[in-house]
């Protein structure tokens, strides 16, 4: 199970880390704190010293209830970064976290060379058959409607049976463009009530019938605070409790703040699989 990034062929059959780095002011744990290019430049060098594969920027916050971010100012805020980075880690691998075309192209010809759309196309009729054009992997999540709108939008019959049918219906979109690396991301968080989140969890390892990889971003999530009754910055460990989870039950990606301790976690299950 391997993805091409830019040439550099990546076998996600032993599970890797993405590091998570904001580059907004509003993102619920870490907003504004990635202000100057010595302060990214160290957080980035550290995720990597840490185990991190591929390190995921956004410039647009997709907390519920986003405020709207122009696409001009996403730009902005972003390519700087990419080229940064590109420059000082020549060997990088960055994911583009956009639902906009625009910045995903912007962003690849600059060094980048995975798009994570939270949206998998449906913010941007045109988001697919540029990353088709760009021949690079796409990581598509299940979402429905915005960020500012989907926390109203989480009635389901049936939340994985409904789920598989929307990957599978974006699957057959990407491939008939023309995509060949595929990841799926079940959204935790987005258009999902907390119970719906964990039940998603418990029914993780069912996505594999996809026969795609998995991410799973749940990464000091309010499914994790609003639980245990803390806050985003008390809750490390319990990301690693369902990361772990999510690694026994098939995920190949873990997206993190934290790449440390993703890593360790991948290393425990890892030996562990090795005696079964």
């Amino acid at each position: 199970m391997t993805i091409n990034c830019k040439g550099q062929l990546i076998d996600l059959s032993n599970p890797k880390v993405m590091g998570i780095l904001n580059v907004t002011p509003d993102s619920f744990y870490d907003g504004g704190k990635n202000d100057s290019e010595q302060i990214i430049i160290d957080k980035v060098h550290k995720m990597l010293a840490d185990g991190a594969t591929f390190i995921d920027i956004g410039a647009y916050s997709s907390k519920p209830n986003a405020e709207f971010v122009s696409e001009e100012e996403e730009l902005d805020r972003i390519l700087p970064i990419v080229k940064l980075l590109v420059k000082v880690f020549p060997t990088i691998i960055i994911s583009i976290d956009t639902f906009r075309s625009k910045v995903a192209k912007a962003s690849i010809e600059e060094g980048a060379s995975i798009i994570n759309d939270i949206s998998a196309g449906e913010l941007d009729e045109n988001m697919m058959q540029t990353v088709a054009n760009l021949k690079v992997p796409y990581i598509m999540m299940h979402m429905r409607g915005t960020p500012k709108t989907m926390q109203s939008l989480t009635d389901y019959e049936d939340i994985i049976k409904e789920m598989l049918f929307y990957f599978s219906e974006k699957v057959n979109k990407a491939r008939s463009l023309g995509i060949s690396d595929l990841i799926i991301d079940p959204g935790f968080g987005f258009a999902k009530t907390l119970e719906q989140n964990f039940e998603v969890m418990n029914k993780l390892e069912l996505f594999q019938m996809l026969e795609l990889p998995l991410l799973s971003g749940i990464s000091r999530k309010s499914m994790i605070y609003k639980t245990l009754g803390n806050t985003p910055q008390e809750a490390l460990n319990g990301t690693t409790v369902l990361n772990t989870i999510s690694l026994l039950k098939g995920a190949n990606i873990l997206r993190v703040h934290d790449v440390k301790e993703a890593v360790e976690a991948v290393k425990l299950i890892d030996k562990l699989n090795k005696l079964i």
